[in-house]
């Protein structure tokens, strides 16, 4: 049975994209005039499946392709200088910058071939069905000149929440071929290692795969870690044991970062750290405060957990508190939580995967693509979706779904012929 707690919290705009349930609307209706859920009782019951998927699909597919057109009007508002102005900014209002034209009525087919979407006749298409449509018309966008940097989350996007990128990982192949290709790999991270040997004991696998690999010094290079979201830049090198050498702020710092003065790091900093000690004498927090140089968080002490409720709590005070600080509107900021820890960042992801683009000589955000899971959910360390307005993103749900994307941009790419 559905508790009070989980209806209330599923209704939380925050744990909802604005984009795919409008979507997901217009699909129920196809699906309620046209699913046969009562052709189980008849002899005949294949017969009106088969006729019933036919015309699902392309009532889907029409409405995948009007979908499409708006997008096309709003990218066109977009360089007009007017995106208040299209009707999808009307219908949905709160709908984001779109770096390239999405076919998405070409991503339906390709998905309804793998998910069967049209063949259903009790579950209409779901977020999931339309997240997945929407990451395969971003990769098809990407396809034909191939993309130049893609960068991805760390934790439950490359490797299991708090495991490590070990030899074993079957996305090492994938990085590999992408850094092949020429594309630039990056990993935007939470953790907040201003030590290069930190970062290798996460990402050790990777990191050794590309020292044994055939790739030539200038590829190996395309490869950075931004750590702390955006405060710390390391790229690949054979020179030091821990395959990494950290990069001056100078080189990757965008104009914005300069201006941030250590009186207003540190006042943020402050008021996070007020707002975490609130949380933990209210809630009996069996927490220990940790201070770092460009964050501060809390960590339970030995042997103990936190449930994610008082995790999620904390963030929301943290992130609520700072919003409205004099601090908080002057610098950005990020608040999340680890799994078992809340941790608040100066920065936040969409600054640390533009540092990576103007470090590789200003990518731009149309042929970027940012693969994350943290997208929207209380307590994410991209809840917010800031990522987006970087460049173009792929939302996934594991890592057995990135390698899946992976995957497919690759079957896409060879579909198109580029190299």
């Amino acid at each position: 049975m559905t508790t009070r707690y989980r209806v209330e919290y599923a209704l939380k705009t925050h744990r909802r994209d604005q984009l795919i349930e409008w979507i997901k609307g217009l699909l129920a209706v196809p699906f309620v005039l046209h699913s046969q859920p009562t052709a189980i009782y008849g002899e005949d019951s294949s017969d009106h499946v088969v006729q019933m998927a036919t015309t699902a699909h392309r009532r889907y597919a029409e409405i995948m392709r009007d979908v499409e057109s708006l997008i096309n009007d709003q990218i066109a508002h977009q360089k007009a200088g007017t995106p208040d102005r299209s009707k999808l900014r009307l219908l949905v209002p709160s709908v984001g910058t779109f770096f390239t034209p999405l076919q998405l009525e070409k991503a339906f087919v390709y998905q309804d071939g793998r998910r069967f979407i049209s063949s259903r006749r009790f579950v209409p298409p779901s977020f999931n069905d339309i997240r997945l449509t929407l990451n395969t018309a971003q990769l098809l966008s990407l396809a034909g000149s191939g993309p130049g940097m893609v960068t991805f989350d760390g934790d439950v996007t490359l490797y299991d929440d708090g495991a490590s990128l070990t030899e074993d990982n079957p996305v090492i192949p994938y990085l590999l071929a992408l850094l092949q290709r020429g594309a630039c790999v990056g990993i935007v991270t939470a953790a907040g290692y201003t030590e290069p040997m930190r970062y290798y004991e996460r990402l050790h696998g990777l990191m050794d795969a590309v020292a044994t690999s055939d790739l030539p010094a200038p590829k190996r290079q395309n490869l950075v870690v931004m750590g702390g979201e955006s405060n710390y830049l390391f790229r690949y090198t054979d020179a030091d044991r821990s395959r990494l050498a950290a990069v001056p702020q100078a080189e990757w710092a965008l104009p914005e970062m300069k201006s941030w003065t250590d009186a207003d790091v540190t006042a943020l900093l402050d008021a996070a750290e007020r707002a975490l000690r609130d949380c933990v004498a209210t809630m009996r927090l069996p927490a220990d405060i940790v201070r770092k140089h460009r964050a501060v968080g809390i960590v339970p002490t030995a042997g103990r957990r936190f449930a994610r409720e008082q995790l999620e709590e904390t963030v929301l005070v943290c992130q609520k508190t700072l919003e409205v600080s004099p601090v908080g509107q002057k610098l950005p900021f990020c608040a999340f939580n680890g799994g078992n820890d809340v941790f608040i960042d100066i920065g936040d992801k969409c600054l640390g995967v533009m540092a990576c683009q103007r470090f590789f000589g200003g990518i731009p955000g149309a042929r970027s693509l940012h693969v994350g899971d943290q997208f929207l959910s209380a307590g994410a360390n991209d809840f917010k979706a800031c990522a987006r307005l970087a460049c173009t993103t792929a939302w996934i749900a594991s890592p057995r779904e990135t390698l899946g994307l992976l995957d497919e941009l690759e079957e896409h790419v060879a579909a198109t012929g580029a190299v």
